[in-house]
């Protein structure tokens, strides 16, 4: 197992390698000049090409990166170019739990409602119970979550008044883990529904594959009770292809949070990366990407694993 884990994590490095040099190239190619929106317009040509000369604009395409790589292995992510003086990785380090918050939340309620509904859906198939199931779940993947963001915040926080519209607390209140879970549910559960349909779906799919096979019929057989068979012989099973789901859902829930802090205003790096991209920061915007395709990355290689762990017949 720790061969094969090496070995997958060895395969890793090229894959995040040849995205340092997209994300780095995406962002020379971008439109504008990051100089001409912190710069005075009225800054005199020598000044600039001072501050130009101090970040090593002027340098070599090839020189600027393997500097930036080679600072951001250790660690070091560089300056801010809009907070003169901010390492990027402090910005980083601010907003990173609230964002590894948000999906942790949101990962345990888009399990704990999606598969009770996929096993429920697949023991009582064809009935009108999996109908309204698979019609609620079609209408889920149809509808993007940011409208249903804006539609929740609308009723429930501006007319109902049972949940903030946005922030992570209450302005000018003590910290309070009741007023933080107050903040979260909202942001927590629209993040949660890009991927709650589509499990419910696969969830519905694998519970309906494992009821088929021989030993759940051999189970029925020899008189144990419907349940037993269905939460210890077919759900044990049939979860085991959704831990692949995991990894694959990372990276939904990345582009997610990145749309669903801007609405909530949830200080996370999915903010931060919107607010480094109007202001065209690129540090902080090729940090974020770099940070989002390791979490990625990290996300598939423990779905790997685990299904290597859990799946007697994955060869490692």
């Amino acid at each position: 197992m720790i061969t094969y884990i090496v070995r997958r994590t060895l395969m890793a490095i090229p894959l995040l390698f040849i995205i340092t040099v997209i994300s780095f190239t995406m962002m020379l190619m971008a439109p504008g000049d990051p100089t001409a929106l912190m710069m005075d317009p009225m800054i005199k040509q020598e000044n600039l090409e001072a501050y130009k000369e101090a970040y090593g604009l002027n340098d070599n395409v090839v020189v600027q990166y393997v500097r930036w790589l080679g600072n951001m292995v250790q660690g070091n992510f560089g300056e801010s170019l809009i907070r003169q003086g901010v390492p990027v990785s402090e910005l980083i380090i601010a907003r990173l739990p609230n964002t590894l918050l948000l999906m942790i939340v949101s990962s345990v309620i888009a399990f704990l409602i999606s598969i009770p509904l996929g096993v429920i859906s697949a023991t009582k198939r064809n009935s009108l119970t999996d109908y309204s199931i698979t019609f609620v779940s079609f209408l889920g993947i149809a509808t993007p979550n940011f409208w249903i963001g804006l539609v929740l915040i609308m009723f429930l926080s501006v007319h109902l008044g049972w949940f903030p519209t946005g922030g992570v607390s209450t302005l000018g209140g003590d910290f309070s883990i009741l007023d933080r879970l107050h903040h979260l549910i909202l942001p927590a559960f629209v993040l949660a529904t890009a991927d709650m349909a589509g499990l419910t779906r696969y969830s519905r799919s694998s519970m309906l594959e494992v009821l088929r096979q021989d030993y759940i019929r051999t189970a029925k057989a020899n008189g144990f009770k419907n349940k037993t068979v269905i939460f210890k012989h077919g759900l044990r099973n049939g979860l085991i292809p959704i831990i692949t789901i995991l990894g694959l859902m990372l990276p939904s829930f990345i582009g997610g949070s990145v749309i669903i802090e801007s609405i909530f205003a949830w200080p996370g790096i999915g903010l931060l990366f919107v607010e480094a991209a109007f202001q065209r920061d690129y540090p902080v915007i090729m940090a974020v990407v770099v940070i989002a395709a390791t979490l990625v990355v990290i996300g598939n290689l423990l779905a790997d694993v685990l299904y290597a762990i859990f799946d007697p017949r994955i060869e490692y």
